[in-house]
C-alpha cells in the first residue's frame, strides 16, 4: 500500500548526515518549512542509536543542522505508527474509520487532561501525526479527541 517516497536533494543530504552521525538508518525525511523543523522517520528498533546516551547523538546532530530535529519511529501498522508519532502513553484508542467517499480518516481519542501534551504547541505533534499519515498510509484526517467529544456524521467534531 505504501508508495514509493520521492526524496529531494536535500532531504538526501540530510538522511545521508544523520545516518553518518547517528549509525541509525533513516528511512524518510521531511524537512517542515511550517513549523521549522526536520523529522525523521527512523527504522524500527533504531530511536535509541538514533538518540544516543543522554540524547548526546542527536544534541550532535542538532548542532549541525539549524533546525529542530524531531524522531518517528517507523512502524508498517497504522496505529502503531500513530502511536509512535503521538506517544502512545497518552493514547487511549485509535479508530481507522474508511469514509463513504473512499478516504481514510484516524480517530485518536485521549484524556482530556492530556490532550494539550497530544496535540503540542501550535499543534506541532498534531501536524506531524497528519503528514505522516497521510504520506504513509494515505489517511487524510487525524483527529484527536478526548472521550467527552464525539464525531457527527458531517465529520465534524461536536463539544
Amino acid at each position: 500500500m505504501i508508495e514509493k517516497i520521492k526524496l529531494t536533494s536535500d532531504e538526501l543530504r540530510l538522511i545521508s548526515l544523520f545516518q553518518s552521525i547517528t549509525s541509525a538508518t533513516a528511512r524518510d525525511c521531511i524537512v517542515d518549512e511550517k513549523m521549522d523543523r526536520v523529522i525523521f522517520v527512523v527504522n524500527k528498533g533504531q530511536m535509541g542509536l538514533a538518540i544516543g546516551k543522554g540524547g548526546t547523538t542527536i544534541k550532535q546532530l542538532q548542532n549541525v543542522i539549524p533546525r529542530r530535529i524531531e524522531l518517528v519511529e517507523y512502524s508498517d501498522n497504522e496505529d502503531e505508527f500513530l502511536k509512535n508519532i503521538l506517544n502512545s502513553s497518552m493514547i487511549n484508542e485509535i479508530k481507522i474509520n474508511k469514509r463513504i467517499d473512499g478516504t481514510k480518516q484516524a480517530i485518536v481519542v485521549v484524556d482530556s487532561k492530556k490532550k494539550g501534551v497530544v496535540v503540542g504547541k501550535e499543534g506541532r505533534n498534531a501536524e506531524k501525526a497528519r503528514l505522516l499519515a497521510k504520506r504513509y498510509f494515505h489517511i487524510s484526517n487525524v483527529l484527536i479527541l478526548s472521550p467527552e467529544q464525539t464525531i457527527n456524521d458531517n465529520n465534524g467534531v461536536n463539544m
